[in-house]
């Protein structure tokens, strides 16, 4: 039985560790779930940018709709780009897994929780992170994801980053400009990591702000409890 125990907290922490992510420098990513501009733009960098490979299953493009202040017909516009696909419907992919792992080597992940398992920093820098590297299939590199089994899907956008190394860290240096600027590049970032970040926890929001509210309850309870408690002992005291 004890084995049997020191197995399961093994395993349990091994799986804690691996869902961390490796310890890598990573860049504060400018986020704020209340811009609600930044969460629409990130929206439409996804479904533009990242549901070519990667799905959303987690999440229904009605529930955008109604938390980020879009109507139906600006989902369809905006956000759907099929005739028959349903705002009510989850935001799946046509690519079929069995073609994904033949093409790319391994199935790309649904994104739903991405930024609960990896956090918001790790994914802002390594949407920044990707740099030039003729020995990997793709041709790129990246900074936080050594040996990354992607392409770099922005890079029209970004621009070629060479890689300057010192003292064992990798700078970057572009050398090739994108459409965007470095800083336009960075904002568009942020908004897709933001959106990401929604995605993992949409209900966040609210949760902060029902937990002020349960807060105060408890604290206003206390009040009476500690009362209450003086009128059952006061005899004994």
């Amino acid at each position: 039985m004890i084995k049997r125990i020191l197995l399961t907290l093994t395993l349990f922490s091994s799986a804690s560790a691996f869902a961390a992510g490796p310890a890598v420098p990573v860049d504060k990513a400018p986020i704020d779930p209340h811009d609600t501009a930044s969460l629409q733009r990130g929206a439409q960098v996804f479904v533009n940018n990242c549901m070519g490979c990667h799905s959303a299953d987690y999440m229904r493009y009605k529930r955008i709709g109604k938390d980020l202040a879009l109507t139906d017909e600006q989902l369809l516009d905006n956000l759907i780009f099929t005739s028959d696909t349903p705002v009510g419907s989850q935001m799946n992919i046509a690519m079929r897994p069995s073609d994904a792992a033949n093409w790319f080597g391994i199935e790309p992940p649904d994104l739903t929780l991405v930024a609960r398992v990896r956090g918001a920093d790790w994914l802002y820098t390594f949407l920044r992170g990707f740099y030039q590297d003729d020995n990997k299939l793709w041709g790129v590199n990246n900074t936080v994801f050594p040996d990354v089994g992607m392409p770099h899907v922005l890079l029209s956008l970004q621009g070629v980053q060479a890689p300057v190394y010192n003292d064992g860290e990798i700078d970057l240096t572009l050398v090739k400009p994108g459409i965007l600027t470095p800083d336009e590049y960075d904002v568009l970032t942020a908004d897709l990591v933001n959106f990401l970040a929604y995605m993992g926890e949409p209900t966040k929001l609210e949760r902060q702000r029902l937990g002020v509210w349960v807060i105060l309850f408890l604290l206003a309870l206390l009040i009476f409890v500690y009362l209450l408690k003086r009128e059952y002992w006061k005899d004994v005291h």
